[in-house]
């Protein structure tokens, strides 16, 4: 092996070292306290929330379905959905303080976060993104993230220029108080992409008592 492809390696090696080991990860989001907060909630017409009929199928990919390659890990830069008009930046985030998935700063409205303790948009395993539903001055990136459809598609744009296409197959409200960590983050052995929002009721002193969630496996990679 040349010097420099000795150098890739550690450079690559470095880069999982400094993400957070899955399972420990895990640990913390089992616990329901690693979701989203700060939504303001304070409008006539609160955000949209995932009909019934949207729910993820515990089953497994269709027997058809071939996913594409995994891909090899690069920071993702753009996260768009095209059918809730979605175009944002996407910033790295980690886990704040007190063990929540820290979320972008509230003030800019238009900003999704990365969460670093997990894969790489494409890479396998499960990614996630996060962003809010609203701030002080109205919608946020992910308002309309309850009234997607499945069959729905998500463009992550990644660091290397290649572009991972992940396709929605499940859209659900579910309580903090009784989040399903295992369920929403365990890695189905393929590349998966979850984008995390608050949902559900809503309190002045509590937030949000919710988080919608979507399930999105990689269909295409451009």
């Amino acid at each position: 092996m040349s010097a420099f492809e000795l150098y890739e390696v550690a450079e690559e090696e470095e880069r999982r070292r400094k993400r957070a080991p899955w399972g420990v990860t895990a640990l913390v989001l089992l616990t329901g306290l690693a979701l989203i907060r700060n939504g303001s909630g304070e409008f006539d017409v609160g955000p949209p929330q995932p009909a019934s009929a949207a729910a993820a199928d515990s089953r497994t990919a269709p027997s058809t379905f071939v996913a594409p390659q995994a891909l090899p890990y690069a920071v993702p830069a753009r996260v768009r959905i095209p059918s809730i008009q979605v175009d944002a930046p996407v910033t790295p985030v980690g886990l704040d303080t007190d063990g929540w998935v820290g979320a972008p700063p509230a003030e800019d409205p238009n900003l999704a976060g990365w969460f670093t303790g997990a894969v790489s948009p494409g890479e396998k395993g499960t990614a996630v993104i996060v962003g809010h539903v609203d701030n002080m001055q109205g919608p946020a990136v992910f308002y309309g993230l309850g009234a997607l459809k499945k069959g729905s598609r998500v463009e992550v744009e990644r660091g290397d220029g290649k572009t991972a296409v992940f396709e929605f197959y499940g859209i659900e409200v579910f309580a903090k108080s009784n989040f399903p960590g295992d369920r929403v983050y365990a890695s189905k052995g393929t590349p998966e992409l979850r984008i995390i929002t608050c949902g559900g009721g809503f309190s002045k002193q509590n937030g949000y008592d919710g988080n919608v969630v979507a399930f999105a496996r990689l269909v295409e990679v451009r």
